[in-house]
């Protein structure tokens, strides 16, 4: 999300609109990706993450403490700034927005899915808070003046809102020649959480392995299931062809020194990981989760999608690619190819359509 907003907010910035960035816990810290000189930077300090590993009760007390305070600080900053559109990225300030009376027409975005907070996997009070809140977020998308998806896939399960629009993420970058496709690297990128569900892949590739020794897992990323994902490596003894690696800047050169990516996600909203990986020509292999792969990958012609948890499928399908070159050729050909329905030209005259469209109503 940060990546998909710096790119998003910079192609503004140098068209020449006044950008304004509204954070909550930035806690001093620089943004992770480089920003416009021209664009402000705001940070209210309510620091809801200090929150996240306190229990239910502490959460229901002290969150809408914080809501509150948030809502405080937000109207007085968006009267100040005087937008003319505020966008929502579908956090914390998502259930305040409408309410404030500040005349900027809202727009809310989500990068995830309808079904995101069910598919979070908890038990308990906290799976009926997720449902709560979940049937809350269809009330809340509908005060917008628009409201907008990543996938087709993801807007059919919405219903008839008349409010809706997709548009997808950009290409994060651009690459003129895409990968050679002949190392021996399998890249995946992601965070180390329940999302991603890269305890699939190690098993996965403990399969590939079997069969093809001198291949090598990439997974990028860092998170919370970093060590416990480490000793199923160790345990497996796949120590020596399979790393986990730190996220790096040039996450461009690691795909083009790749030859496939493979994706074992929960659930998404619009994979970056698919699209950055279709820019540099890789073969996609992904699970058919909700939402994403499904608008990205076209089954057979420029990646395949396997129902999920079909670990074996996954891996007969990597195996298939090491073991075919002609075809991987192929298959990544096409993927380049398509990474053009994704770039940023297309995504951001989508986007400037709909502002003159939301301003305009």
């Amino acid at each position: 999300m940060e990546r998909v907003l710096a790119n998003k907010t910079n192609y503004l910035a140098k068209l020449g609109h006044d950008i304004s960035i509204i954070t909550t816990d930035q806690q001093n810290r620089k943004p992770y990706f480089n920003l416009h000189p021209s664009i402000h930077q705001i940070d209210l300090g309510i620091n809801y993450t200090t929150n996240n590993n306190t229990g239910l009760l502490k959460k229901l007390i002290e969150y809408p403490k914080k809501q509150l305070e948030h809502k405080k600080l937000l109207k007085k900053y968006l009267n100040k700034i005087k937008p003319d559109i505020t966008v929502s990225l579908f956090d914390h300030e998502v259930g305040l927005l409408p309410s404030i009376g500040d005349k900027s027409k809202k727009i809310v975005e989500i990068h995830f899915s309808r079904f995101k907070r069910l598919q979070y996997g908890r038990e308990g009070v906290w799976k009926i808070v997720d449902k709560i809140r979940s049937n809350n977020d269809l009330k809340t998308v509908q005060k917008y003046d628009k409201f907008v998806v990543l996938t087709e896939e993801d807007k059919s399960y919405w219903g008839d809102l008349n409010n809706i629009e997709v548009i997808p993420n950009a290409n994060s970058f651009k690459i003129s020649e895409p990968s050679k496709l002949s190392s021996k690297n399998v890249i995946a990128v992601g965070r180390y959480d329940y999302q991603k569900r890269f305890e699939d892949l190690i098993e996965i590739w403990k399969l590939v392995h079997e069969k093809e020794p001198e291949w090598h897992l990439n997974i990028f990323g860092k998170g919370p299931e970093k060590e416990k994902l480490q000793r199923m490596i160790d345990e497996n003894k796949l120590s020596s062809t399979v790393s986990l690696r730190d996220p790096v800047q040039d996450i461009d050169q690691q795909y083009l020194d790749s030859s496939m990516i493979v994706m074992t996600s929960r659930y998404e909203g619009l994979p970056m990981a698919l699209l950055e990986g279709q820019v540099a020509g890789l073969p996609l292999i992904s699970y058919t989760c909700k939402c994403g792969p499904r608008d990205i990958i076209k089954e057979g012609e420029n990646g395949f999608l396997l129902e999920e948890g079909d670990k074996i499928g996954v891996s007969e399908r990597i195996v298939e690619l090491i073991q075919n070159k002609e075809l991987r050729e192929r298959i990544g050909e096409k993927s380049f190819e398509y990474s053009n329905d994704f770039s940023e030209e297309k995504i951001m005259e989508k986007w400037l359509s709909l502002f003159n469209e939301t301003l305009n109503t």
